[in-house]
């Protein structure tokens, strides 16, 4: 359904869900086969949440296709990936398959941005409007809109002012954008930017780089798959989906289960070398457990790397920019990307890097980006700057709580959630994949999956037992606040600046805005609150 099919008058639901990627879907999916009335409402024209937006030039999976996917068995008998990363147009393609198996559509309103949310207190029932207009009374309310759903544009001076093309990679034209022979500077080399300048690099007559902070990035190893590897990857997803649950990051993949510091030197590279060459992150998530927490085994870590890539970059200069001698930060306290060439691409005649921190942007005219070193004559300008990662999904909307605060102001100084599910003032509001859980820390459809399943289990209580509302204790949010940050401070976490701090955002309160302490460990958290009643809420 289209925003323009909806009823004039408010559409009266068990359950509202904002946003139609991984979690909205499952939630619609899960909570429509208890019998609730339910709809989803989406601002974007299509299924997929980010997947709808993302389809710049290389977009693409960073988690491999096996798992990343649902666990429904009546979806991945029937489908097949042929990537082992699949671009954005695979995965589009995946969830009009599940929205033709599990007859979602019906129940979704597209091109449908909710703008407004109040809850109203006698009727203990959230009151949303989309596009200004009342659309639905909703008992429950569940807020889907994923850690990178709010694009993020620097303010530098005169950049609204150019006059070639200019999007976020985020915001990039369905259509496309015509990049061969052009001049193309690309803002960023997180994910998004690392996937556009190995593209862009082929076809662009030049391309430039402005780099704040070089990526750690990883060797994807990407692989095309012939019918008798996916035969034998089916044999195993059950054990794979069931592994997922049991390890810290929502992988197929565990860590090492012993410290690089109990090891020796040569024993440490043996395990490097074995995790390079398997190549995706499991350089990353499956390396010794202590590489988040130890200085002498992070080092030794960033070592391998940074040997690795200047191997294959043939300018010093640049070799060192991209892979500082000295760490800027340690390693995997910032996210790193998957690459398959990218720093092949760089060595181009038809690449140039300008490092930021030392030559920074000073403005932009209508045609050219000026740094304190140079300027630089551009017709395409790709903003690959990223989000307001996490909270800025729920904060850019008016989600009024019971004291008439919006999350936005709620949240200005400091964010509070108990189980990253939930906030004082905001009865049956739920948020999945959202601030304070295992956002950015965890596979998405693993989160939205087994997250996930604690609100169906939870909205599932509330009506078995007649009781008409649930709100997180303000008591229960402090301590797990406080939890989040004797994790955060235990880590290596402060030493960077990223967005999972929330330091990519000029005024953003600083602080962990997902959880730190593994996935595996979260979830069971989640699971003793259930067991003791769903501790930490109020339910009347």
């Amino acid at each position: 359904m289209t925003g323009q099919e909806q009823r004039r008058t408010p559409i009266e639901l068990d359950v509202a869900i904002m946003g139609a990627g991984f979690s909205g879907l499952y939630q619609l999916k899960m909570l429509r086969e208890l019998g609730l009335r339910v709809k989803v409402f989406e601002a974007a024209g299509s299924l997929g949440g980010t997947w709808h937006w993302n389809c710049y030039p290389g977009a693409r999976v960073d988690t491999p296709s096996n798992i990343y996917q649902y666990s429904d068995e009546s979806l991945w008998r029937d489908w097949k990936f042929l990537d082992l990363y699949p671009s954005y147009k695979e995965i589009r393609e995946y969830f009009e398959f599940v929205d033709k198996k599990w007859s979602l559509s019906k129940d979704i309103y597209l091109n449908t941005k909710i703008t407004h949310a109040e809850f109203n207190q006698e009727s203990n029932a959230w009151i949303i409007s989309t596009d200004g207009t009342p659309a639905a009374i909703a008992r429950f309310f569940v807020t889907c809109t994923g850690f990178a759903s709010r694009p993020y544009i620097p303010n530098i001076p005169g950049l609204q002012d150019f006059k070639g093309k200019m999007h976020h990679t985020a915001r990039w034209p369905q259509e496309g954008v015509k990049l061969e022979g052009k001049r193309v500077g690309v803002l960023g080399t997180g994910a998004s930017g690392v996937q556009v300048i190995q593209e862009v690099g082929k076809i662009a007559s030049h391309v430039t780089i402005f780099q704040r902070t070089p990526n750690t990035a990883l060797p994807m190893r990407q692989k095309h798959f012939d019918d008798e590897e996916v035969r034998k990857f089916k044999e195993e997803f059950p054990a794979r989906f069931e592994l997922r649950g049991q390890t810290p990051s929502g992988f197929d993949m565990d860590v090492q289960h012993k410290r690089g510091t109990d090891v020796t030197e040569e024993e440490r590279r043996q395990v490097y070398e074995k995790l390079w060459e398997l190549g995706g992150f499991r350089f990353w998530l499956a390396n010794f457990d202590d590489l988040i927490e130890s200085e002498e085994t992070n080092r030794s870590a960033y070592t391998f790397w940074r040997d690795k890539v200047r191997a294959r970059v043939a300018d010093p200069k640049m070799a060192e920019i991209l892979a500082p001698t000295e760490p800027l930060h340690p390693f995997g306290v910032k996210r790193p990307s998957l690459e398959q060439n990218f720093y092949e691409v760089l060595n181009q005649p038809n690449i140039a890097l300008v490092d930021l921190k030392t030559s920074p942007i000073k403005w932009v005219t209508p045609s050219t980006v000026v740094t304190t070193e140079g300027e630089y004559e551009l017709d395409v300008l790709v903003l690959a700057t990223g989000f307001d990662s996490i909270t800025g999904g729920l904060t850019a909307v008016d989600i009024r709580g019971t004291d008439g605060q919006t999350f936005a102001e709620k949240w200005a100084s400091c964010v509070r959630t108990h189980l990253g599910m939930a906030s004082t003032c905001f009865p049956n509001l739920f948020f999945v994949f959202g601030p304070q859980g295992p956002s950015g820390f965890a596979n998405g459809p693993t989160c939205a999956e087994l997250q996930g399943n604690w609100v169906i289990d939870c909205i599932a209580f509330m009506v078995k037992n007649n009781l008409t509302r649930v709100e997180a204790k303000a008591d229960a949010q402090d301590r797990w606040t406080d939890h989040l940050d004797v994790l955060f401070h235990k880590s290596l976490f402060p030493q960077a600046e990223s967005w999972y701090n929330g330091a990519n955002i000029p005024g953003k309160p600083r602080q962990i805005l997902g959880y730190p302490g593994g996935f595996s460990s979260y979830l069971e958290i989640c699971a003793d609150s259930a067991r003791r009643g769903y501790d930490g809420f109020t339910l009347s």
